[in-house]
């Protein structure tokens, strides 16, 4: 959410986080979209305990059915829709810069690094941190979980806030707004950094890579962090592969589902290739 912002008049997509997740909300016309979900910094993801043990569990051989229906099921459609076509491809066309607005300076290296890992797994989207809130188009308010209603009253009103407290009660949030191109020109995110490392680091994936165009939860597909019932921590294979079919350059804003369709089966053999090399997965 954007600080001391009112409810901007096309915000389309909302999504957030319940307890340990988030889930997803569309806003209006031509433009945005939402999502939510103390401490030493941990050197790694690895060493947080939940997340060590989700890793090794993780499944990472899936096939083009599978990975085609959790993209077509996250990359079109909103959990929560307020207003605004939600049948065309959401995405980036610029670079992503992303600014943290809060005082915790362990959550912002935090964030820093998971913004780092994002922009080393997604082959063709830049995206990177900034120290200047003017350069940002991804403002990332890091709040108290005691604030985070008046933190969402303050960006959206009082009136929608009630809305998203009732539908999601939300633990972390994100959104965003786009053009009529179907281009997202800015995103919000709101995290609560007082719910332990799990949380925040389950919430700043979810909401990041949401606020990216991928912003529709289903409970469908038992892999994805878009899933409500599934909780991560980091930046899973599955997901990996649904951003970068996103941000293939074929894959362009705007498009319909039949559009699409007609270019995934090339850009999915290209992606396999690329999610395979920066994991190191077997044959």
């Amino acid at each position: 959410m954007s600080q001391g912002r009112g409810a901007h008049p096309g915000r389309e997509p909302l999504c957030s986080r319940w307890s340990l997740r988030t889930a997803a909300v569309a806003l209006t016309a031509a433009l945005a979209s939402l999502v939510i979900t103390t401490v030493a910094l941990p050197a790694s993801t690895a060493e947080i305990p939940a997340i060590a043990a989700r890793q090794r569990a993780e499944k990472k051989n899936f096939t083009d059915a599978e990975i085609t229906d959790g993209f077509f099921k996250t990359a079109f459609g909103a959990e929560y829709h307020l207003a605004g076509r939600v049948d065309r491809i959401r995405k980036y066309s610029t670079p992503v810069r992303v600014f943290a607005d809060g005082r915790r300076a362990d959550r912002k290296a935090q964030l820093a690094k998971v913004v780092g890992d994002i922009a080393a797994r997604v082959r063709n989207l830049d995206i990177a941190m900034t120290d200047s809130d003017d350069d940002a188009n991804v403002r990332v308010k890091l709040v108290r979980d005691r604030d985070l209603y008046h933190t969402i009253s303050q960006a959206y009103g009082s009136e929608r806030a009630r809305e998203i407290k009732t539908s999601l009660d939300p633990q972390c949030l994100s959104g965003f707004r786009k053009n009529e191109a179907f281009e997202i020109e800015h995103s919000d995110v709101i995290l609560t950094v007082d719910n332990g490392d799990f949380v925040f680091l389950d919430c700043a994936y979810e909401e990041l890579l949401q606020s990216l165009g991928p912003i529709n939860d289903t409970s469908s597909v038992p892999w994805t962090m878009f899933n409500d019932n599934v909780s991560m921590g980091y930046f899973d294979v599955y997901d990996q592969y649904i951003l970068n079919l996103l941000y293939d350059p074929r894959v362009k804003a705007g498009m319909t589902l039949a559009e699409v369709k007609a270019v995934l089966p090339a850009v999915l053999t290209d992606v396999r290739a690329w999610v395979k090399q920066v994991n190191n997965l077997a044959e």
